[in-house]
C-alpha cells in the first residue's frame, strides 16, 4: 500500500476538521452578531429613554440595593400638549385647566422575590395636603388629588405623611399614555358579560362622559381609545334584562376596572413580546409620561430582566378602604376606614407602614388614627375592591368581581 505524502496528510487533516471548524466559526459569528445587535438595541433604548422628561424629586426616598421599594404611578388629567383631535375627545386647557391626579396607584416592587403589588388610593380621599408652596391657594384639608396641582413632590409628600409609605420613584402618565400603549400592543382582549356605556345624568342632561360605548357582549379586542374610555368611566352602566343598570360604586368601581385593564395589558405584553413590538411601544409612549431623574435606564433594564415573565394574574391589587361622605370644606369626599386601612396597608407592604405625620381626615376634618398592625395575610390576586355602595374594602378574591365588569380574555 502506498504511503501518503505529507501534502495528502495535511489535506486529510483539514478535511477531518472542516465540520468542527465550520461550527466553531458559525458560533463566533453568531456571538459577534448578538453582541452587535445587543449593543445597537441598548443604544437605541438609551436614545428613546433620553426623550422622557425627567425632573428631580426632593421628597423621594432612595431604596437600599435589592430591597423592596415603592413607585408612585400618577394618572394626570392635564390637557397640555394635546392635539386637536385629543382636545375634542378630552376637552382643552381652557375648559379643563391645571392638572389633578386622576389616578393614584402605588406599585410595591420586591426584586428579591420577583413579586409586585398595587395599591389604589381613591382620588377623593380626604387628607391634609403636605408640601404645598407658601403662596398656594389650596385649602390644606382637601381631596388627595388636589396635591398634584403643585406637581409630584407635593403628592408624594402627602402620601408619605398620610399613610407612612416611602416613595422611591414616580411616573406621571397623561391621558394619552394608556391609549398609545394599548394601541402599540395591538389592543387588549376583554370579555364583556353585557353591553356597557358611560352615562352621566347628574346635571339633568345625560351625556357620555368618557366615551365608553361597547354595544355587544363577549370577548373582544379593545383599541387604545376604548381602553382609555373604560378606565375613565365613572358613570358605568351595563345592559341586562332589557334595561340599563348603573354601577353604584363610581370611582371605586372605576379603580377595579383599571386594575383589570392593567392585567389584560400585562398578559398581552407577555404573550406578544418581541423587539419590533417593544420599538413600537417605546416610540408611542416616550412623550406620554415623565419621571423622577433617579429612575434610570439601568433600573428599567433590571426590572425587565427580573419581570419579563410577569403576567396579569401575578399582580396583587389592593384598594384603600374608604366610605363616601360629605365635607363642608371639600364637598363629596372618601373617608378612610382606619381599621380596614391599617390591615390593607400592612398586606400591601408586607409589613407595617412607617410613621404617619398627618393622618387622614374624617368628614369633619378631624384626624383619624390608623392602628398599628403587623399581621399580614396571603395576598390575593388580580382584583381591587369589592363593590359596595360608597365603600371601598380590602382586596377580595377574584370571584367577587361584579358580574357586570369585563375580564381579561
Amino acid at each position: 500500500m502506498a504511503i501518503p505524502t505529507k501534502r495528502e496528510l495535511r489535506k486529510a487533516k483539514r478535511h477531518r476538521r472542516r465540520p468542527a471548524e465550520r461550527i466553531l466559526r458559525g458560533l463566533i459569528v453568531l456571538v459577534a452578531v448578538v453582541l452587535v445587535v445587543a449593543g445597537l438595541g441598548y443604544g437605541y433604548l438609551r436614545y428613546q429613554w433620553s426623550k422622557v422628561f425627567s425632573s428631580p424629586c426632593s421628597t423621594c426616598v432612595a431604596a437600599a440595593n435589592g430591597q423592596p421599594y415603592n413607585v408612585l404611578l400618577i394618572g394626570s388629567d392635564t390637557r397640555v400638549g394635546e392635539t386637536a383631535a385629543q382636545a375634542q375627545q378630552f376637552g382643552n386647557s381652557s375648559n379643563a385647566g391645571g392638572q389633578r391626579s386622576d389616578t393614584i396607584k402605588i406599585v410595591h416592587v420586591d426584586p428579591s422575590t420577583g413579586t409586585a403589588s398595587t395599591l389604589s388610593i381613591p382620588r377623593d380621599t380626604y387628607v391634609t395636603l403636605s408640601g404645598l408652596p407658601a403662596n398656594s391657594q389650596l385649602s390644606s384639608n382637601n381631596k388627595i388629588n388636589a396635591a398634584f396641582s403643585n406637581g409630584p413632590d407635593a403628592l408624594i409628600k402627602t402620601v408619605e405623611n398620610t399613610f407612612g409609605i416611602p416613595i422611591s420613584h414616580y411616573i406621571v402618565v397623561n391621558f394619552f399614555g394608556l391609549q398609545d400603549a394599548v394601541n402599540a400592543l395591538g389592543g387588549i382582549s376583554m370579555d364583556f358579560p353585557y353591553p356597557v356605556r358611560d352615562r352621566d345624568c347628574a346635571t339633568g342632561t345625560c351625556y357620555n362622559n368618557s366615551g365608553l360605548d361597547v354595544p355587544t357582549a363577549g370577548c373582544q379586542v379593545l383599541s387604545g381609545q376604548q381602553a382609555l374610555a373604560l378606565s375613565r368611566s365613572r358613570y358605568f352602566q351595563y345592559f341586562a334584562g332589557g334595561q340599563w343598570h348603573s354601577d353604584p360604586t363610581s370611582d371605586l368601581g372605576r379603580i377595579q376596572r383599571q386594575n383589570l385593564i392593567i392585567s389584560a395589558a400585562l398578559d398581552k405584553a407577555k404573550s406578544t413580546y418581541n423587539p419590533l413590538r417593544l420599538n413600537t411601544l417605546l416610540n408611542s409612549v416616550v412623550h406620554d409620561f415623565s419621571k423622577d431623574d433617579a429612575l434610570s435606564l439601568t433600573d428599567l433594564v433590571s426590572l425587565g430582566e427580573r419581570y419579563h415573565a410577569f403576567s396579569g394574574s401575578d399582580l396583587h391589587a389592593y384598594t384603600l378602604p374608604t366610605v363616601g361622605a360629605s365635607s363642608s370644606v371639600a364637598g363629596s369626599v372618601e373617608v378612610v376606614q382606619p381599621d380596614a386601612a391599617a390591615q390593607t396597608l400592612t398586606q400591601f407592604l408586607g409589613g407595617a407602614p412607617g410613621a404617619v405625620g398627618t393622618p387622614p381626615l374624617d368628614a369633619y376634618g378631624s384626624p383619624l388614627t390608623l392602628p398599628m398592625t403587623t399581621t399580614t395575610a396571603p395576598p390575593t390576586t388580580n382584583v381591587a375592591a369589592t363593590p359596595s355602595k360608597g365603600t371601598g374594602t380590602a382586596t377580595a378574591p377574584a370571584s367577587s368581581i361584579p358580574s357586570y365588569d369585563p375580564r381579561p380574555c
